[in-house]
Formats: C-alpha cells, sequence, structure tokens
C-alpha cells in the first residue's frame, strides 16, 4: 500500500502552523481517503463535516474518496438508513469515487458482506500471540463492571483469560463454550503522529482491559474491522472525529500485530451546540436531513461545517463558496484544534446567499420555482383557504421570490408558507367580517380602490407610487387612512398584521390584489354600516 514519506521536522523557530504545514506537505501519491458511517440514523452534521473533510482532501491531492459502510453492530442498524445515507450524500455532492453505489475494485463495500475476512484475520491474530479466545461469560463481565462502579472506577475487563493454558483453551473449545477474541494491549504509551494535533500519547493498555476484536456470533467490532478494511482498501489517510484518538492507539497495536505500515491519522476537532454542549445523534435538529427538509440548501450547510474548525487558506466567513473552490482552498494543516461551536445565525445567512444564488440561474430557479408550488399545495391542501392558480405561476413565483430575497424577509423556502406570509398565496375562504374597522361604506371604499389600482399600470405598482395613491381613496371615500389600511389589510390577507399594505399590493399585483378585493366585497353585509369588532 502506498504510505507517505516519513519527515524529520527541525521546530526551532517554526511557529506550530507551519511545523504542522511541514508535517501535512509530506503527501504522498495515490492518496486515498474513506468515509466510513455506520447505519444507525440519519447523517449527523459533525459526519456531514468528516465526509467532507475527506473528500476535499482526496481530491486536492487528486486521489480517491471511498465510501464504506460499517454494519456490523446489527443490534443497532436501522433498516433503510444506508440508503438515506448514500442519498444525502449525493444531494450534498459528496459522491464517492467506490463504494455501495458506484462498486470499486476493492469491495464489497459494506462490512456486514466482509465478515469471513475479519473471521480470518482474527485466526491470523491468535496464531500469531497477538490476540486470544475470551471464555468469559456476560455474568463475570457484568460482575467485573459492577464491582468496579461501586469502587467509583472505570470498569475494564481484568484480561483474565489471557493467562489461560492452552489445556485449558482446547478444554473450553471441546466443550463448545461461546468465546469472543480479543487483542492484547501492549506498547501503547508512545505518542503517534497526529496530522491535526501533533504527537499524541494514550497509554490505553495502563487505561483499559484487552478490548474484543471478534465477537461470539462472529462479527468483529469496530477497532478489527476499520483496520481491515483501510488495510484492504489501500486507505492512505483517516480524517475523523477527535473521539476517535483514543482509539488510534489500540489500532496501531493492530496494524504492529499484522506487520502493516498504518495510514497517516488526522483527527478533527469537537464539533459543539452554541452553547458549548456536544452534539448528539438523539437530537434530531443536528441531522442534515432535518435541515434538508426545513429548506436549508445543500451548499449552505457544506460552508456551514467548513466554516467551523477551519481547514482552509482563504474562505470567507460571511460568503458562500462553491465545492470547487473549496477543494481548491483545502488546507489540512489549518484545521483548528480546539472545539468549534455551530452559529445557527451564520447557517440562516448562508442559507439567504445560496437561495439568491439559485434564484439568479435559470436552471436551479426553475427548481426553486417548483419547491415552491409544492410547498403552497401541500401547506394549504387541507385548510380553508382559497388558493388561485394565478399564484403558482412561474411569473407569480418569480415575483414573490424576488421580494422575499432581496429584501432579506426569508432565509429558507419554507418560511414563505409560514403563518407570517401565508397571505401571499392564500387567504381564508370566509371574510372575518365581525373584525372590520367600523367604515360607513367598506364596499364602496374597496370598489374605489379596485377602480383606482386597474386604472395603473402593472409596474407602477411600487410601495412608493401605491402610498399616495391610497392617501387619495381615503380622501375621496371619506375613510380614515388607518381605517382603510386595516380594511385593505384583512381583504387581501385575512390577518390584522403584517407588512405594510402598499407593500402587499406591490407582491400580489394588479390581478391577485383586485380579485381579493373582490371576493371581499361579496361577501360583506348588505347594511351600511359594520360594527368593529
Amino acid at each position: 500500500m502506498p504510505n507517505c514519506l516519513s519527515v524529520q521536522l527541525v521546530t526551532s523557530g517554526l511557529s506550530q502552523l507551519a511545523v504542522r504545514h511541514l508535517r501535512t506537505s509530506a503527501i504522498c501519491q495515490n492518496v486515498r481517503t474513506r468515509f466510513a458511517p455506520s447505519p444507525t440514523g440519519d447523517l449527523h452534521l459533525g459526519s456531514l463535516r468528516s465526509a467532507l473533510y475527506n473528500y476535499l482532501f482526496a481530491r486536492s491531492h487528486g486521489g480517491t474518496f471511498v465510501l464504506r459502510i460499517e454494519d456490523t453492530d446489527r443490534s443497532r442498524t436501522v433498516p433503510g438508513a444506508t440508503d438515506r445515507l448514500l442519498s444525502t450524500l449525493q444531494t450534498m455532492g459528496l459522491c464517492p469515487d467506490e463504494g455501495p453505489s458506484v462498486g470499486g475494485a476493492r469491495g464489497p463495500y459494506v462490512q456486514s458482506e466482509r465478515t469471513a475476512l475479519y473471521q480470518e484475520h482474527a485466526e491470523q491474530l491468535v496464531a500469531s500471540g497477538a490476540a486470544y479466545r475470551c471464555f468469559c461469560s456476560r455474568g463475570r463481565l457484568d460482575l467485573l463492571r459492577r464491582k468496579a462502579v461501586s469502587r467509583a472506577e472505570k470498569p475494564r475487563y481484568d484480561n483474565r483469560c489471557r493467562h489461560l493454558t492452552d489445556d485449558k483453551r482446547r478444554h473450553l473449545l471441546e466443550r463448545g463454550v461461546k468465546h469472543v477474541v480479543r487483542l492484547k494491549l501492549e506498547d501503547t504509551a508512545a505518542p503517534f503522529p497526529d496530522l491535526v494535533y501533533g504527537p499524541v500519547a494514550f497509554d490505553v493498555a495502563a487505561q483499559e482491559g484487552d478490548p474484543v476484536l471478534l465477537k461470539a456470533d462472529g462479527f468483529p467490532t469496530y477497532h478489527l474491522a476499520s483496520v481491515v478494511d483501510d488495510r484492504m482498501m489501500g486507505v492512505t489517510h483517516v480524517l475523523r472525529g477527535v473521539e476517535w484518538q483514543v482509539s488510534t492507539s489500540k489500532h496501531l497495536v493492530l496494524y504492529r500485530a499484522f506487520g502493516w505500515e498504518p495510514p497517516q491519522f488526522a483527527h478533527l476537532p469537537l464539533i459543539t451546540n452554541p452553547d458549548g454542549t456536544k452534539l448528539s445523534k438523539r437530537h434530531s435538529d443536528v441531522s442534515v436531513e432535518s435541515h434538508l427538509a426545513r429548506g436549508f440548501q445543500p451548499e449552505a450547510l457544506l460552508n456551514y461545517v467548513c466554516l467551523t474548525g477551519g481547514g482552509f487558506r482563504q474562505l470567507e466567513q460571511t460568503a458562500l463558496t462553491d465545492l470547487t473552490h473549496l477543494i481548491e482552498q483545502f488546507d489540512l494543516s489549518r484545521v483548528h484544534t480546539n472545539s468549534c461551536r455551530l452559529d445557527p445565525h451564520r447557517l440562516h445567512h448562508l442559507n439567504q446567499l445560496a437561495l439568491r444564488r439559485r434564484f439568479s440561474s435559470p436552471g436551479p430557479r426553475a427548481e426553486l420555482f417548483e419547491t415552491v408550488r409544492q410547498l403552497v399545495t401541500g401547506r394549504f391542501k387541507d385548510s380553508d383557504h382559497a388558493v388561485s392558480q394565478r399564484v403558482l405561476e412561474d411569473q407569480y413565483v418569480e415575483k414573490v421570490l424576488a421580494w422575499a430575497l432581496e429584501e432579506g424577509r426569508v432565509t429558507t423556502l419554507q418560511e414563505l408558507v409560514g403563518r407570517d406570509l401565508a397571505y401571499l398565496w392564500a387567504v381564508p375562504g370566509c371574510l372575518p367580517v365581525g373584525r372590520l374597522p367600523a367604515v360607513a361604506d367598506p364596499g364602496g371604499a374597496l370598489r374605489l380602490t379596485a377602480a383606482e389600482l386597474a386604472a395603473w399600470p402593472e409596474e407602477d405598482l411600487t410601495r412608493e407610487r401605491l402610498v399616495p395613491l391610497l392617501r387619495a381613496v381615503s380622501e375621496r371615500s371619506q375613510v380614515k387612512f388607518g381605517a382603510l389600511m386595516r380594511l385593505l389589510r384583512l381583504a387581501l390577507s385575512g390577518v390584522e398584521e403584517g407588512p405594510g399594505v402598499a407593500e402587499m399590493i406591490a407582491v400580489l399585483g394588479h390581478a391577485e390584489t383586485i380579485q381579493r378585493i373582490t371576493s371581499c366585497i361579496s361577501q360583506l353585509p348588505a347594511e351600511g354600516t359594520v360594527q368593529s369588532c
């Protein structure tokens, strides 16, 4: 397997960034990275960052990005999760060069289809003495755990079966006693090079018992499967979250036991919630799918995680950068080592930029139109609000989007059909007559307004020109301006609060405005005065 050149660094007089740049600049050719999620739920924002950085690192070095599904923990595997992962990565533009959906020369790329390979390698370790069979029952292990907890100690296996005699092991095997295979943890105190954090040391042998490599059901644990697969798939660089840093010490023991050269390791800093707490898969609002469902664009989410933790030579904090430019600017030596907090305000800003960019391009603009139509029809499908075909046409949808995006009124398309902006698409089927202002002749005032509007060209219906027109209608109809505005607002939207009436009319346009006023007039009582609610 190709590996990176080792580099002797003379650090005297160099800044930390310069040292890290030298350390990460010794990049081999034929770079191969991998993203290896477990199908236990939707894609987490932290996992998206790992997938993205592996993708960017491979692309920036002309290498290969591999997708591997780690589903050996059968108790936690969620049906359908793999298909959702594949679909989400495709939506985000992070398409693998090798993986379950595209194949490749080093497959299969789903671990549950590779169990025979792991069993074979576990047997090799047992034969070499680097691992051993453990026959301890679940009851004994639970007892060890309870005793450790009672002593306020970290639970650990006591390595009892490491010291069984050959005769004892043979006897237990002949009896058919279920067993696992454990790795002998030795020589874990020495530091290993981390391309982000520098030399890192975890003496896990002093803190933990020997870890399980192969479970009693024949399935491997993460440690064995990950190491074997990284080797068999030619992975040269492992970029993963810092929470896996402790496990790297165990994995290096495995590499030595097999006589393999390990890949380069780079651990990415922890991403936290705005309050500094750890992101959790148990909270649906940290999944990529939930963000997409709420209307956040893929490019906004990619920039969001990029701007959290560094890793780029030049990247504007308030601009939207496309994937090609992210590849060009990616620099592993610039990844931060401190934890980084998500900033939801930044995501909303980035999404506004993403929507504006899509709106300015013909193809994506048409997709936005269709998304808006689906949102509108879905939102009002089972309501008493009447939606005219007119508001679903491209011309109207384009006008609404231009207003909403240029004015910065929305950060997601879903907000367009929210309570505050529902009037753009529909009004209640029944006019709230009881809430109309006390006007002597509301029908007359509305007819006069409609007539004046009808006489104006569509292009003249701007906020600036509409205000004088509405004041003139107020004077001619002898209705106070404030009362006329409340009357028109109810006629146009069915609600008593919202944007200014002139702004409403400017967005709704001629046809929709006059149609709504006409509908309102038809529902007015025959009597003259309508008492205010």
